[in-house]
C-alpha cells in the first residue's frame, strides 16, 4: 500500500500545505491550526491531544539512521515556526515557544524557548540559565540612556566645581 499511501500525502500536501509522510505515527486528537507549511517526518510518532501550529517541522538532522525525528509525548504543544529536529523525546506536558529549535530531548511539564531551546519553566517553576553570562533579552539596559545618565552626571559634577570657582 506504499504508493496509495505515498498518492494521499501527496495530494493533502497540494491541498492543505501539510505534508506528513504516511510512516509517521500520530496519536489521536491531534490538532493542527493553521497547517500551512507543517512538515512530519517518516519516524516521528505524536502522542494524543497534541497541538501544532503552522510553519513547524518535526524533521531529522540527516545524520541519523533508523528513527530519525522526534517522539512528541502527550499534550504537547508546539508553536509556530518552530523545529524539533532529531530522533529524541519531548516529554508529556511540554510546550514548545514560536521559533524554538529543539535539538535534545526535553522532560515532562517543561516549556522550552529559543535557539537552540533551553528549558525556562519545569512543573510550573521557573529553571535558571545554566549559563552565568546569558543576557536577559527583556531586561536589557539601552546603550543611549545609560551614557545619557553619564553625561547629566559629569555635568552636574562640573556645575559645582564652578560654582565652587564662582564664590
Amino acid at each position: 500500500m506504499y504508493t496509495i499511501a505515498r498518492i494521499i500525502s501527496q495530494w493533502s500536501r497540494f491541498w492543505t500545505g501539510i505534508e506528513i509522510h504516511p510512516g509517521a505515527t500520530i496519536g489521536k486528537s491531534l490538532f493542527i491550526d493553521h497547517g500551512m507549511g507543517v512538515v512530519i517526518g517518516e519516524t516521528a510518532v505524536i502522542g494524543d491531544n497534541c497541538l501544532i501550529y503552522q510553519g513547524v517541522t518535526l524533521g531529522g538532522t540527516g545524520k541519523d539512521k533508523g528513527k530519525r525525528h522526534p517522539t512528541l509525548g502527550d499534550n504537547v504543544l508546539v508553536g509556530a515556526g518552530a523545529k524539533v529536529l532529531g530522533p529524541f523525546k519531548v516529554g508529556n506536558n511540554v510546550k514548545i515557544a514560536a521559533n524554538a529549535v529543539v535539538l535534545n530531548p526535553i522532560p515532562d511539564n517543561c516549556t522550552a524557548v529559543g535557539i537552540p531551546a533551553r528549558i525556562v519553566k519545569q512543573n510550573g517553576n521557573k529553571v535558571k540559565p545554566c549559563v552565568t553570562n546569558e543576557i536577559d533579552q527583556v531586561h536589557i539596559p539601552d546603550p543611549v540612556s545609560l551614557e545619557m545618565c553619564k553625561m547629566l552626571a559629569k555635568i552636574e559634577n562640573l556645575e559645582k566645581r564652578l560654582d565652587k570657582i564662582e564664590k
